[in-house]
């Protein structure tokens, strides 16, 4: 049995609105020394001061672990944050009740034993470097960049440290034990399969859901085919995190998932429900011309490496014309197409509210109660979307890769990134042939970029 690696991780994360522009700063630390052995941070996007703290907690974990991969159980690691509330809950002394902490709670529990882990509040001023840390983070997401740690200076605003020795992990139930061991219980309880990222395929088994042969991309009303894979640039090593003064990257680019919705069709002004049980109809000459505009967009951007499209007609024709004028192929995935609305298909929402009250009520009230007549519930949607995400993250890791799809799954895709609740699918506004953007990096996290941009629809 190998002897124990003993680390101190200090973590942070900050809000500039709470909610607002939000970041997270993490250190993992040498307690024999006192030298700092890793460095992370992030901006993550609109978020609360919590969440940030959460993350920072997690990327801390997962940086230590990633230093010490063959360490095992034998990795001990002591947690040093200014957040009561983060130590507390994770300490098994405060429950976690926000929703919206309890994922994330599980989410740290699940990176390492919880036998391994021990956790101390400590005074913000001794927590000075993982709070540059975030700060560096957000500064860099208001300017529009990415947080790189060989530009990093938080090293010069931590307290000075002395060689101390971790505490033993132990204590009654109740303590830190107990309190991942609740976290994880949480996991099991607010995640499905729709919060499951980026699983590993099983080998030999094929990928039947995005086809591999290649076509051209497709005239309107045609079905789309698929492009042949392009070698991608050499990734560096995923979930290694930057070390010591070294320039190199720490989770290589993200795989980012530029979402467009579908242009105008006859049913979008008239606010009908159009999902994938109705007419499929095509794109209006409204929708054409927003088509147009978006593959003039991307165009003169010159980000986007491949286009994966919904099933759906509308998509296919907002697709080609991207693709048509980028020269790429068009891929499909079924799991990008739109709800089932079921017998509510064509109607307008006062319709359904006249016809179908009861059935309308309960639907706003619960993910899983599905349309009159068989259509789809928000939670079995989730559960697709969330697993052709996760096929795309896999298969397109560090590109640029632009999803035409539909209002549902892109609200779904920016609701899961964010870790909110499904109401939130009912406070999203996302217009005909809008852009939005998340980021999903090697370690599991995901940062929403943009949110329903139709500046170029002007």
């Amino acid at each position: 049995m190998s002897a124990a690696r003993q680390v101190v991780v200090e973590a942070d994360g900050g809000s500039r609105g709470n909610p607002g522009p939000a970041g997270y700063g993490a250190v993992v630390i040498d307690p024999a020394t006192g030298e700092p052995l890793a460095e992370t941070a992030e901006y993550i996007g609109v978020a609360t001061n919590n969440v940030a703290e959460y993350r920072g907690l997690i990327a801390g974990l997962t940086a230590a672990k990633a230093l010490f991969p063959d360490a095992g159980d034998a990795l001990r690691v002591h947690v040093r944050m200014d957040s009561k509330l983060v130590v507390e809950q994770m300490s098994g002394r405060w429950k976690i009740k926000h929703p919206d902490m309890k994922p994330l709670a599980a989410r740290a529990a699940a990176v390492l034993p919880p036998s391994s882990v021990t956790y101390e509040w400590i005074p913000r001023a001794q927590n000075k470097h993982a709070d540059r840390l975030a700060n560096e983070a957000m500064d860099a997401g208001r300017d529009g960049r990415q947080w790189e740690a060989s530009a990093s200076t938080a090293v010069l605003d931590a307290p000075a440290r002395t060689p101390s020795t971790l505490p033993p992990v132990q204590g009654p139930p109740g303590d830190q034990v107990a309190g991942a061991a609740k976290a994880r219980a949480a996991l099991a309880a607010a995640r499905g399969a729709a919060d499951t990222l980026f699983p590993v395929p099983e080998p030999g088994v094929p990928d039947t859901t995005v086809p591999a042969a290649p076509v051209s991309a497709p005239a309107p009303g045609q079905p789309a085919g698929t492009a042949s894979e392009k070698a991608g640039a050499p990734q560096p090593k995923a979930g290694v995190p930057q070390t010591g003064w070294g320039s190199a990257p720490d989770l290589g680019a993200p795989a980012t998932l530029v979402l467009l919705r579908h242009g105008e069709t006859a049913l979008t002004p008239e606010k009908r429900f159009s999902g994938s049980g109705g007419t499929d109809p095509e794109l209006s000459a409204t929708g054409r011309g927003q088509a147009d505009r978006a593959a003039e967009h991307f165009a003169a951007l010159g980000t986007v490496q491949e286009i994966v499209s919904s099933p759906l007609r509308r998509c296919r024709e907002t697709a080609a014309a991207v693709a048509d004028r980028l020269g790429l192929d068009v891929r499909i995935d079924e799991g990008l197409r739109e709800t089932d609305f079921g017998a509510w298909e064509g109607l307008t929402f006062g319709e359904v509210r006249e016809r179908y009250a009861d059935d309308l009520t309960a639907w706003l009230a619960s993910p899983d109660t599905a349309p009159t007549g068989g259509g789809e519930s928000f939670a079995e949607v989730a559960e697709r979307v969330a697993a052709a995400r996760d096929r795309i993250v896999a298969r397109y890791a560090g590109r640029t890769v632009l999803l035409v799809t539909h209002v549902t799954p892109i609200k779904t895709l920016v609701r899961l990134a964010l870790g909110a609740p499904p109401e939130a699918l009912f406070r999203m506004e996302l217009s005909a042939a809008s852009i939005s953007t998340v980021a999903y990096y090697a370690d599991g996290n995901a940062s929403v970029r943009l949110l329903n941009d139709t500046s170029h629809l002007r």
